[in-house]
């Protein structure tokens, strides 16, 4: 008879954890220990894996707030992680597992930042299935803004007029390992001055980040006569590449810096990727969108992908336990 059993992730468990990741059908390298721990003094790690017998067969990783778990609040999205063996049915009993053993730890309630699509490496929407059937409750929904990298997209003439304008300007891109002039130079007086808001990442957290996924991360500087002027900040996983940070120094805003950065970037660095990811436009929760930043990441040739958040009531599990016949 199949026993299954939750326990938290331990670090003695960093082994085995990122193995499990490293061959999941459903996760990026955020999920990587060198990526959730870099944060793990912001947040009460509370990461699940569910072993069916002693075999470890799912992960969640997750923080603790109160009678609250997050799947994760540090993280860009989060949900259950697993191979693509896992049937739909296991899938179910796993997640009632994991509802139960939170309920029995006086957890109420669970929020869970699911995977979009485009980051999944092979079909892996068990788990929102599973949300179904739990009556989940959707209580945010962001729109990512996509290129589809293998079928034809074409950008709108202020795209290209733009990039026209890069190129005639004399325009320099240059890749680098360095991201102090971005961060200093470019984007923190960008989002101080525009936002009165700061990086997530510190300067010091994105070089370690770098050191540890120095294939993932990837720094892309636009300079005119040798001074920066523009720059993006690249997470790169096995099938997109997903810009995590775009900023270009106001002074210079008509030398068309961001467009004839990404031009190189989606027609000459990344074509090798299934999808090019803009990310989201969105403000409070989802409930708003930035029509002018939307607008410029649709006129490269983008579409709208969503990205679901849902909050499950752990003494749901009761609702999973008749679903299989």
């Amino acid at each position: 008879m199949k026993n299954y059993s939750v326990k938290r992730y331990q670090e003695d468990d960093y082994a085995s954890w990122n193995t499990f990741v490293s061959q999941a059908k459903n996760a990026t390298f955020l999920f990587h220990r060198n990526f959730m721990d870099y944060h793990k003094d912001r947040f009460e790690d509370y990461s699940l894996m569910v072993f069916e017998n002693k075999k470890l067969i799912a992960l969640l990783p997750a923080n603790r707030v109160g009678e609250s778990l997050y799947s994760h609040q540090g993280l860009t999205y989060g949900g259950l992680v697993y191979k693509g063996n896992l049937k739909l049915a296991l899938v179910i009993q796993v997640f009632k597992t994991i509802l139960f053993y939170l309920n029995e730890n006086k957890i109420a309630k669970i929020q869970l930042k699911t995977l979009p699509s485009i980051y999944h490496n092979k079909p892996a929407e068990e788990l929102n299935y599973a949300l179904f059937l739990v009556e989940a409750q959707l209580i945010r929904r962001d729109a990512l803004a996509v290129i589809d990298l293998s079928k034809p997209f074409q950008f709108s003439k202020l795209r290209r007029r733009g990039i026209q304008k890069g190129i005639s300007n004399g325009l320099i891109i240059k890749e680098e390992n360095n991201f102090e002039p971005f961060w200093n130079q470019v984007l923190i007086p960008n989002l101080e001055s525009r936002h009165n808001a700061e990086p997530v990442h510190t300067l010091d957290e994105i070089q370690l980040l770098k050191s540890h996924f120095d294939k993932n991360i990837r720094q892309f500087n636009v300079y005119f006569n040798e001074k920066i002027v523009a720059g993006t900040t690249i997470f790169e996983s096995e099938n997109v590449a997903h810009c995590q940070y775009i900023s270009k120094y106001e002074e210079y805003e008509n030398l068309g810096s961001l467009d004839f950065l990404y031009d190189h970037l989606i027609n000459t660095v990344f074509t090798h990727k299934r999808f090019f990811d803009f990310g989201i436009s969105n403000e409070n929760q989802g409930k708003v969108l930035n029509n002018g930043l939307s607008y410029w990441k649709e006129s490269f040739g983008a579409n709208t992908i969503v990205h679901d958040f849902y909050e499950v009531e752990t003494i749901h599990f009761s609702k999973l336990e008749n679903v299989l016949k």
